[in-house]
């Protein structure tokens, strides 16, 4: 993974005294909170409900051991205990002091992390797949990429203001495993005729107005991306709208002027940009990739194991993922456990986890926009230990990618903005499914909730999409069928009017019903949606 030399550290030691500084202006009363507000959103800081909230920037997922204990030691000294893993493939700490803010970012620049543009109408947290360069799928890591746009955004003096916050996604497979075009930019690194470059998806989004991403190109060599996601964001931002919040996106700015107006626009654009040379040299790029280097692979390391166990055998099938190296595995680590919090780990849990990637997946973790930490590079022959470990800390539950490992904003319990709680809400329905034998005969189906229209749980994006809305000063919440992050990406439609909090735990498992009624052989959830259409579901909903 990326290591900071003194430039960078440099860099986050500014910010981190700046900080400080305008904390403790703050607190004497010499700034007010219209003041502050710009500035402790540029450090990852927001007023919530109840308490301030920390969110720290996990570049593209990727984090090391001694990083997650960092992160294990700011759940215990500065929080309750726990942290709160998002779908930007950061951590959020939910109860933070301000006097204590600035302490916490400095010993978080301790281990080379930060919170900088985790808010803000900027270039957010760059975010890629979480099984990049363990993949045998990907054409490329695509975590160098992922890097150099790490680095080009950082302080970027033309798109520090935009019109409004900005993701980026970057993968390298025909599978879409990070949600890619329902990003403000997506990302796909392609070869043609044995040339790296990419595909390039420009538009897409959730909220309120959810867009899938048109592609604005279909390729790029590798020696033109920078400047040609440079002249996306120039175009973006010399017209988005700034008049109003809810239509200052990148995909209402496509939307309104046609997707061939915007690549007519950004090609002009590209022609400006290439001149000014800020494509990096090969030396540099070299430079960058050689910290992802692959680890020291056992070459001899077998695929053998003892499935005995069934318990074990269980959690292969489901949470255990093949490797390009012979003799190794990917594990994830379900962080929805039956009962708990989705995305939530407690700081043992935490300290755990950094205990495994160290002693066994050379010491690196990734952080999955589904709320999920992953081990990278476990040999097949440790999977035992981990499992076992795993089991002894409540981080076993064989449930990844069906219905009990839901995504949920941390809604109303939380969230200012938010209309409904989402965190009941998915531990009902966690309960409701608990039975792993009901789940894995369900099989694939991804569900998610969100409290309110910012669509943080990406309700738009679920296979079983839940939207908390305010309908009369009663929590309501509307069922949304059909969607996919995935490479088949699609958008979820509402069946029609919304249930209370327990009404909704019906009718998932309605919905469900009527699925196991109607599905063929092979089909997951979505594909017999798609074949079979809403009106068996609205029929079973409604009456």
């Amino acid at each position: 993974m990326y290591q900071y030399d003194k430039y960078d550290q440099s860099i986050v030691d500014a910010r981190v005294e700046e900080f400080r500084d305008q904390v403790k202006r703050r607190l004497a009363g010499e700034i007010t909170e219209d003041q502050f507000k710009p500035l402790r959103l540029m450090n990852g800081l927001y007023l919530q409900l109840h308490a301030y909230m920390l969110r720290v920037a996990v570049p593209y997922g990727t984090l090391s051991g001694p990083q997650m204990h960092m992160l294990a030691h700011i759940a215990r000294k500065y929080d309750r205990g726990y942290g709160h893993f998002t779908t930007r493939q950061n951590i959020q700490y939910n109860w933070i002091k301000l006097d204590e803010c600035p302490d916490i970012l400095a010993e978080l620049a301790t281990v080379e992390m930060h919170a900088i543009q985790t808010s803000g109408n900027c270039i957010r947290n760059i975010s890629s797949d979480q099984y990049a360069g363990a993949a045998a799928d990907e054409v490329a890591d695509p975590r160098p990429w992922a890097e150099l746009l790490r680095q080009w955004s950082t302080f970027h003096p033309e798109f520090t203001y935009l019109p409004r916050k900005f993701k980026i996604a970057v993968i390298a497979a025909d599978e879409d495993r990070a949600a890619m075009r329902l990003h403000d930019i997506g990302i796909q690194l392609v070869k043609k005729d044995g040339v790296l470059g990419g595909r390039i998806f420009v538009g897409g989004g959730m909220g309120r107005t959810p867009m899938i991403a048109p592609e604005i190109k279909n390729f790029v060599t590798a020696d033109d991306l920078l400047s040609y996601v440079e002249a996306c964001l120039r175009v973006y931002n010399r017209y988005g709208r700034r008049d109003n919040i809810y239509k200052a996106r990148i995909k209402i700015l496509i939307h309104e002027i046609g997707a061939d107006e915007y690549r007519r626009q950004v090609e002009e654009e590209f022609v400006a940009v290439k001149a000014l040379g800020i494509d990096p040299p090969q030396a540099e790029f070299d430079r960058i990739t050689a910290f992802f280097a692959p680890p020291a692979f056992d070459a001899g390391a077998s695929d053998a194991i003892d499935r005995t166990d069934p318990d074990f055998a269980v959690w292969l099938d489901q949470n255990v993922k093949p490797h390009k190296q012979p003799g190794y595995a990917i594990v994830n680590i379900s962080l929805k456990k039956t009962g708990d919090i989705p995305g939530d780990a407690s700081a043992d849990q935490i300290d755990v986890m950094a205990d495994l990637a160290t002693k066994y997946s050379f010491d690196e973790l990734r952080v999955t926009h589904a709320q999920n930490i992953v081990l990278p590079h476990v040999a097949v022959r440790d999977l035992p230990e981990v499992w076992r470990t795993l089991d002894a800390a409540g981080l076993a539950a064989a449930n990844l990618d069906l219905i009990t490992d839901i995504i949920a904003c941390p809604g109303l319990d939380y969230c200012s903005l938010a209309n409904a709680r989402s965190i009941p809400v998915a531990q009902k329905i966690a309960s409701r499914f608990a039975d792993q034998g009901r789940q894995r005969d369900l099989g694939e189906l991804k569900l998610k909730i969100s409290g309110c229209i910012n669509a943080c749980g990406h309700h738009h994006a679920g296979h079983i999409g839940i939207l908390g809305v305010d309908k009369k000063g009663t929590e309501n919440y509307q069922l949304l069928l059909g969607g996919s992050g995935a490479e088949d990406a699609s958008l979820g439609k509402i069946t029609g009017p919304g249930f209370d909090e327990d009404g909704i735990v019906d009718a998932v498992e309605k919905v469900t019903n009527v699925y196991l009624g109607v599905r063929a052989d092979g089909e997951r959830f979505l594909d017999t949606y798609r074949r079979v259409g809403m009106e068996p579901f609205k029929e079973a909903l409604y009456g």
